[in-house]
């Protein structure tokens, strides 16, 4: 059997809301929005009995996905959202976008702060990284040319 795709990476969030409003301006689509509950859920997860609030958003292209949560039950136990680029684990979701200045500057309303600089590789990107909501790492690239 052959892998068929990467179905969606997930992010869990505080406030879902907010969540959903920044990636909406980023450019993905709310695709929908339901609450995953219940003892086979914590099954699949490992946690029990669990109440979590999911959205997922679609990219333009629907190839790719990301799936918000918000754990009602159990509680976080561990925030790795302040964790530096280089710390172990998840890094970043990058995104291509038409254009890295206009996303940024559309992104600040919603409270993106950029990580470093914007920095071009070769002839071929414009890259950077933001803190989105909650301080989430996203990385934004501009194919040039």
């Amino acid at each position: 059997m052959a892998l068929k795709r990467m179905d969606n990476v997930g992010i869990v969030v505080e406030d879902l809301g907010a969540a959903i409003d920044f990636f909406s301006e980023l450019g993905l689509e709310l695709e929908g929005r339901a609450m995953v509950e219940g003892e086979w859920a914590g099954r699949i997860t490992g946690l029990g009995d669990q109440h979590v609030e999911i959205a997922m958003m679609r990219t333009p292209d629907g190839h790719s996905r990301l799936e918000l949560s918000r754990f009602l039950k159990p509680d976080v136990v561990a925030d790795h959202r302040n964790a530096p680029v280089n710390a172990l684990g998840y890094l970043r979701v990058m995104f291509a976008v038409d254009d890295i200045d206009e996303t940024l500057e559309r992104l600040s309303t919603r409270g993106a702060q950029l990580v470093g600089e914007v920095v071009q590789y070769k002839d071929a990107y414009r890259l950077c990284y933001i803190r989105g909501p909650e301080g989430i790492l996203i990385g934004i690239a501009q194919e040039l040319g």
